[in-house]
């Protein structure tokens, strides 16, 4: 089954649909997700503005980049580490 990518405005649209009253069984099964996925964003994306869920997935981008940069760095170290003890 292809994975389908919700943008921050459909998940927005979905949490606030919602709160406004509707099941969310029938919520979800008119998007075509699970109670679980739904479940998810609510507790990650819950009580957000749609420019809280922008940055926090600029964030997330961020920490990712940052992540992969550290751990390069950590492999130089660990490889001159390694060629100062031959010598």
């Amino acid at each position: 089954m292809k994975r389908k990518r919700f943008t921050e405005n459909q998940i927005f649209t979905i949490l606030k649909e919602a709160e406004s009253g509707i099941k969310v069984q029938d919520l979800c099964r008119k998007h075509g997700i699970s109670d679980a996925t739904f479940y998810n964003w609510r507790s990650k994306y819950g009580g957000m503005e749609i420019s809280d869920m922008k940055r926090l997935k600029e964030l997330e981008e961020e920490n990712l980049r940052l992540k992969k940069i550290v751990a390069d760095q950590v492999l130089d170290i660990d490889a001159l580490k390694s060629v100062i003890k031959k010598y």
